[in-house]
């Protein structure tokens, strides 16, 4: 799960919000996301700390839960970031990649078709795009 759809589902002004509430409802996978992600839909949300914590809420009931980066992910990750420079990939974006590319995960819950479209995993194979 990205940043945008994290946003989205806390924040009923913004533009996304509507569908990604009707893709939660139909879901039945349990939704995942990276630290990056998390650190990038809180700076967003720097300035509804209401938000922020309903953010804090799905983490704590396992609503949402964070897929862990260590060290030997950083090298694929920065491989990434290079190979799709040109959009710029972002640390976020790249950290999704590789937990999806590490653990079989062909579906991304995103806003953010305009890049997502364009990423590839393990330079292949396309995701399955939400909503």
């Amino acid at each position: 799960m990205d940043a945008g759809p994290l946003i989205a589902l806390v924040d009923a002004g913004d533009q996304h919000h509507h569908p990604c509430v009707a893709v939660i409802k139909q879901l039945r996978e349990p939704l995942g996301t990276v630290w990056p992600a998390l650190t990038e839909t809180m700076y967003l949300l720097a300035d509804q700390p209401r938000a922020q914590e309903a953010i804090w809420e799905m983490l704590a009931r396992g609503a949402v839960r964070l897929l862990l980066l260590d060290s030997g992910d950083s090298p694929r990750i920065r491989e990434l970031m290079r190979k799709y420079a040109d959009r710029p990939m972002d640390l976020a974006d790249a950290a999704l990649l590789r937990v999806a590319e590490r653990e079989g995960i062909r579906t991304l819950f995103t806003v953010d078709r305009k890049d997502f479209s364009v990423y590839r995993l393990h330079g292949r194979v396309r995701l399955a795009l939400l909503p």
